[in-house]
């Protein structure tokens, strides 16, 4: 395993309204490695986005800590190190039809970071980087002076991607980079993210609630329900074997191909309260060589045995 990239240690994250406060991220533990896809999968409302957009400063830190490269990023940094982040974390967000500026040439787009962080030397090596971007992503030159209601939904994503690459970052944060694309325009964009990340030497946070997707695109993924890490696992030993029952319903409900197999598929449906937590409570434990899970000692020896 390549060398520590990002490290996110103890991560809570808390909204308030008024008094009322809303913790969407507790006590959340991982790591990305040099070179990594590192997937976040869970259901619409579990937190994967939030800890994206804390990771890039969006949001703040309510405790914790997040390390990138070996420096503490989250709390207060000072300005040489924020424009560090800027300029090595970004983010592919999930709808490319809001995150284009429509007044903006796809030009303008994609330079933007570089006009804001003064990465050319002339006009020349500024339009040499966009084109580049724009190639790399399977656009062509002349787009370049066109505006975003011009391209498709598939297309939008491109650039946005383009707009990412032509920053040269280190680690790219994937927010459902896909969800809202059509099912024919996916593969390409899929295909594109993996190419780029054998190309460039990318890492990845891809954030996700497709299985099917994160079992392709994904070295390892942490699975997350109500803000919390429930297992943690290279992707084919998470497949082969699920510990978690949230991790088993979520498997459950991925579509078979095989009609025949699909109609007599048992969904499972997860139920919090099935644990017993009241004499001993849940700690993140190593099941499995590489393979962690939020359990106490009796849930641990079960998961054991059933795969003994």
């Amino acid at each position: 395993m390549n060398d520590v990239l990002l490290s996110v240690k103890d991560l809570e994250v808390t909204f308030k309204n008024g008094k009322e406060t809303f913790t969407a991220v507790r006590k959340v533990n991982f790591d990305v490695h040099e070179g990594e896809s590192f997937a976040l999968v869970g259901e619409s409302g579990s937190g994967k986005t939030t800890i994206g957009r804390t990771i890039i400063r969006i949001n703040p830190a309510t405790k914790g800590e997040i390390f990138f490269a070996g420096k503490k990023i989250s709390g207060i940094i000072d300005r040489e190190l924020d424009t560090y982040v800027i300029r090595n974390i970004q983010m592919i967000f999930q709808d490319p039809m809001a995150s284009l500026n429509e007044r903006a040439t796809i030009d303008y787009i994609v330079s933007e970071g570089l006009y804001n962080f003064g990465l050319f030397k002339d006009e020349n090596e500024r339009r040499e980087k966009v084109f580049k971007a724009l190639n790399d992503v399977g656009l062509l030159e002349e787009h370049a002076e066109r505006y975003p209601h011009e391209f498709s939904g598939g297309q939008r994503q491109r650039i946005c991607i383009a707009r990412v690459l032509a920053m040269e970052p280190k680690f790219i944060i994937a927010d459902e980079p896909i969800s809202a694309l059509d099912v024919s325009i996916r593969a390409q964009v899929l295909n594109l993210l993996h190419d780029l990340k054998k190309e460039r030497g990318l890492s990845y946070l891809f954030i996700a609630h497709d299985l099917t997707v994160v079992r392709y695109f994904a070295d390892r993924i942490g699975v997350i329900h109500q803000g919390e890490l429930k297992e943690l696992a290279s992707t084919e030993e998470l497949f082969a074997r699920p510990l978690h029952p949230y991790t088993r319903s979520l498997l459950s409900a991925v579509p078979m191909p095989d009609p025949d197999v699909e109609k007599e598929k048992r969904l499972i449906v997860y139920d919090p309260t099935i644990h017993e937590y009241e004499k001993e409570g849940p700690s993140w434990r190593e099941v499995f060589p590489g393979h962690f899970v939020l359990a106490n000692s009796g849930e641990e020896a079960e998961y054991k045995a059933a795969y003994s």
